[in-house]
Formats: structure tokens, C-alpha cells, sequence
């Protein structure tokens, strides 16, 4: 197959690729009823004026299925940590002992398992618009390359490809989503 076309096609399965471990990294966010240190991701202290991420600035231990454990390096921190868990507005509150905090996760409710269903299918849907959007640039590249002098054949071949390309990721979409649903439906 011709080079560039080649090129187009591996560049889609980069972002296709990215596309779902974004979705992947996501989900993994959302509170499952199941106490993980990724839940706090994304929380950021301030650490001598930088800001920095939680988890470099504290160990982060889940010691049960319903607590988070967050034992910050230098106790002057607690403080700040526990403003910025109450900012990050993640629905728990800090129980702050003076050594460390705790984070107990209430069991969901039924309500709130269907809440959070819905936005499983919400960040799956953002998933397969940007594997759309790849698939669709792709296509529009090989057309060019088409009128640039490729042949019909391998124009029609690489687009099928894509294709194929598009059909694996949604499939790999559909299962990272009913793997998490079926996470956070069971009780």
C-alpha cells in the first residue's frame, strides 16, 4: 500500500487509540461504590505556591472497599487538602484527624447508579464522536491523496480499512462501557 495512505491510516489508529484510553481514564473517575485512589485524580494542592497534583503530595491508600486513606508527607498540608477535596465538589467529605484524612464513600443509591449510567453513556458517546471525527479526516486525506494520482483500488481499499478500523474501536468502546455499567449496577 502506498506509503502515505499508510501514514494517514496508522495516524487514525493513534487517535482512535487515544479516543478510548481517554474514555478508559474517565470512567475509571466515576464512583463506583468501590474506594480507588484514581477518584481523586485531577485534584490539585497548593504546595509551597504550585500548584501540585494530590498524589504527589500524599500517599493515597484505600485500606477497605469504602475508605480512602490520604496521609499527606507534611502535616501543615491537611488543611489544604481537605480545601481542595471540598473544591473538587467529588460528593464526599473529609473526616480530617489531625495525622491524616478519611474519605468514607456512602453505598449508592438506586438514583444515583442510573445518574452515573447516564454518564457512562455520555463520555462513551464523546468516545465514538472523536473515533467519527478520525475515521471521517482519514477518509477525507485518501480522497486527496485519490486526486493527487492514487489508483481507485487502493483509495476504496484503504477506506475499507478505516472502516474496519472505526467497526474494532466502537467495538472496544461498547465493552469498556458495559464492563463499567455492569461495575456500578451491581450492588
Amino acid at each position: 500500500m502506498d506509503e502515505e495512505v499508510q501514514l494517514y491510516l496508522d495516524e487514525a489508529k493513534d487517535q482512535m487509540q487515544k479516543a478510548l484510553s481517554f474514555l478508559e481514564h474517565e470512567l475509571a473517575k466515576l464512583r463506583a461504590g468501590k474506594a480507588s485512589p484514581q477518584m481523586l485524580e485531577g485534584i490539585m494542592i497548593d504546595y509551597y505556591g504550585t500548584m501540585t497534583p494530590l498524589q504527589q503530595a500524599a500517599n493515597v491508600n484505600t485500606p477497605d472497599a469504602r475508605t480512602i486513606v490520604i496521609q499527606p508527607w507534611e502535616k501543615k498540608l491537611i488543611d489544604k487538602i481537605e480545601k481542595a477535596i471540598f473544591a473538587a465538589n467529588i460528593g464526599l467529605t473529609p473526616i480530617n484527624n489531625g495525622e491524616l484524612i478519611r474519605l468514607n464513600l456512602p453505598p449508592l443509591t438506586e438514583e444515583r447508579r442510573r445518574g452515573l449510567v447516564k454518564q457512562i453513556h455520555a463520555e462513551g458517546e464523546s468516545a465514538r464522536i472523536s473515533i467519527r471525527n478520525s475515521r471521517r479526516e482519514t477518509i477525507e486525506e485518501i480522497k486527496k491523496l485519490q486526486k493527487g494520482g492514487l489508483s481507485e483500488d487502493l483509495a476504496k481499499d484503504a477506506e475499507d480499512l478505516v472502516q474496519k478500523m472505526t467497526d474494532q474501536y466502537y467495538k472496544k468502546v461498547e465493552e469498556a462501557m458495559a464492563k463499567r455499567e455492569q461495575e456500578i449496577m451491581t450492588i
